[in-house]
């Protein structure tokens, strides 16, 4: 399948320069030029064999990521980095095996400024760790899985979620014997095992998990029992209720490996491995109830097992990687919108890049980052960039909050900042930290939308709206029949589209930033009451007595 003997004299051919624009984008006539740059290769000094998974931006605008080794005999344990845009690389910790050894995964950036991620190996039981590691490089061990009791060998990142604990998944072991979803509380390091695989369909979660809108968390499993050997997607909340969304059947994909993404428009979206019209993975969407579109067919030419999974963009569209295939064989990067319009973008040939496991970054500057497991002069991997004309752009840390929390915002060029809004709404509240990094306090009024800050250099503006959480801090009367008015007072409530009492939705007036009236329906009882807006939904801390 792979063809690469076949292939060699055209890598050779093509290995010209370090930056090069692809010829596959300009083929079409019609694509925006695709500049490809070899930040630099590993060769074992500095770290080999990088992550399965993306690179990640810090607060100081350099990206962090992991390898698996950083020495040819013996193969070593591996190490967490940091390299700058311009390819400047710093290895901040090499692992000893009793810390962790060899990770495959790649980095999450928590909202502490500090980046969480696992080891496939080692440990105190050799099974693997969670670790919290500072940008400096100070290392902390969080957990070491022991295989029975809470699964081993980690494959995936891990994702910091809106209640600001660790989710994350471990591929086998484990009480039900085919992996573990668990959850670890940052702040205490107390492990909980949220779902055992082996009784309900999928097993073998390689992917990590990624938090919906409606809080609740996605995954897939690489395989399963007999009826879902293929692999699954699913569902678990953070308490850890499961459900079974999709079996693939191979003709629809096949072992997904890697995680999900939502996109804007609320589908997931993702890769997998095997399968499809071709046998050669596919790309697909799905609703957050399991119905499952093919998008696309991988072919061999237009790549081939997509082990990464896939991001969207400021455009709009999805960009990813192919682990094999292409011109070459070694590997490709694609573009694909939400209808399934694919374009290739670049071939690896070998020399600048092989077998791009690990998916993309966009970083603020607009610009992709990625690594590649192999290829390069010492064929241990590379770091690469990929420019097709997108702007920068700002990313927020949380992209959410209550009015009057502090929040950070990345970005480049913010060292001469003279505004922050929050969909229009002044923020006078800011400290620009560096060049980078400026922290904010959610101004009071501000509205669920994109923030935006304006420089010497013009106006940047977020990727993602901000969303405004609505806040409540008392109601009265605490009772009455229905037809009663009662006043809630709180913050954000501006765009308040639904009040309920205990699950009954009430009529209510136009609403101020901190004050709304409803009226007691029809049907309500006693319970909470509760207060949507497009930032999401709070509940009154005690009840609403209904007379």
């Amino acid at each position: 399948m792979k063809n690469r003997a076949l292939l060699q004299m055209g890598c050779l051919l093509l290995a010209i320069c370090s930056t090069c624009a692809s010829s596959l984008a300009q083929a079409s006539g019609n694509l925006p030029t695709t500049t490809y740059t070899n930040l630099l290769n590993f060769d074992y000094s500095n770290g080999g064999n990088p992550a399965y998974e993306s690179l990640v931006e810090g607060l100081d605008g350099n990206f962090y990521g992991t390898t698996s080794y950083e020495s040819y005999n013996p193969p070593g344990n591996g190490t967490v980095f940091k390299i700058t845009p311009s390819g400047t690389l710093t290895t901040l910790h090499t692992f000893d095996f009793s810390d962790g050894s060899q990770p495959e995964a790649g980095l999450v950036l928590a909202r502490n400024g500090n980046f969480y991620g696992t080891t496939y190996a080692g440990g105190t039981f050799s099974a693997g760790t969670v670790f919290e590691i500072t940008p400096s490089g100070t290392l902390t061990t969080l957990h070491s899985f022991d295989y029975a009791t809470d699964g081993s060998d980690p494959y995936a990142a891990v994702i910091q979620a809106t209640d600001g604990n660790i989710y994350g998944t471990a591929p086998f072991q484990g009480p039900g014997g085919d992996g573990t979803v668990f959850k670890i509380n940052p702040s205490s390091g107390m492990f909980t095992v949220l779902y055992s695989f082996g009784t309900n369909g999928g097993a073998t979660p390689y992917g990590g998990l990624v938090q919906g809108s409606n809080g609740d968390l996605y995954g897939t499993t690489y395989t399963g029992t007999v009826n879902t050997a293929y692999g699954t997607v699913f569902k678990i909340t953070t308490s850890g209720v499961y459900t079974l969304l999709h079996t693939f059947v191979n003709s629809d994909g096949a072992r997904p490996w890697s995680s999900l993404v939502q996109g804007t428009d609320g589908y997931l979206y993702g890769t997998t491995t095997g399968g499809g019209s071709s046998y050669e993975g596919t790309v697909f969407k799905m609703t957050a109830s399991g119905t499952l579109t093919t998008l696309h067919n991988f072919a061999v030419t237009d790549g081939s097992y997509p082990t990464a999974g896939l991001i969207q963009a400021t455009d709009g569209n999805f960009y990813g990687t192919t682990q094999f295939g292409g011109t070459y064989g070694y590997g490709t990067i694609f573009k694909i919108t939400s209808s399934g319009t694919f374009t290739s973008l670049y071939s690896f040939p070998d020399t600048s890049g092989d077998e791009p496991y690990g998916g993309l970054l966009q970083a603020t500057d607009g610009d992709f980052y990625g690594t590649t497991y192999k290829g390069g002069p010492e064929n241990v991997g590379t770091v690469f960039s990929l420019s097709v004309g997108l702007k920068p752009f700002l990313e927020l840390l949380p992209a959410y909050g209550k009015e009057g929390a502090t929040i950070t915002i990345l970005g480049n060029g913010l060292s001469g900042a003279t505004g922050i809004s929050f969909d229009g709404t002044p923020a006078s509240a800011y400290t620009i930290v560096s060049n980078s990094e400026i922290l904010v306090s959610v101004p009071a009024g501000a509205q669920t939308g994109k923030v935006k800050v304006t420089t010497p250099g013009g106006t940047i503006s977020s990727s993602a709206s901000f969303k405004v959480t609505p806040t409540i801090s008392s109601f009265r009367p605490p009772s009455g029949p229905v037809g009663q008015l009662v006043v809630i007072t709180g913050t954000g409530f501006l765009q308040t589209s639904k009040v309920t009492f205990n699950g009954t939705v009430a009529t209510f007036a136009t609403p101020t930033d901190t004050q709304i009236s409803a009226t007691v329906p029809t049907g309500a009882t006693t319970g909470k009451i509760a207060i949507t807006t497009k930032g999401g939904t709070v509940k009154t801390a005690t009840k609403f007595t209904v007379n």
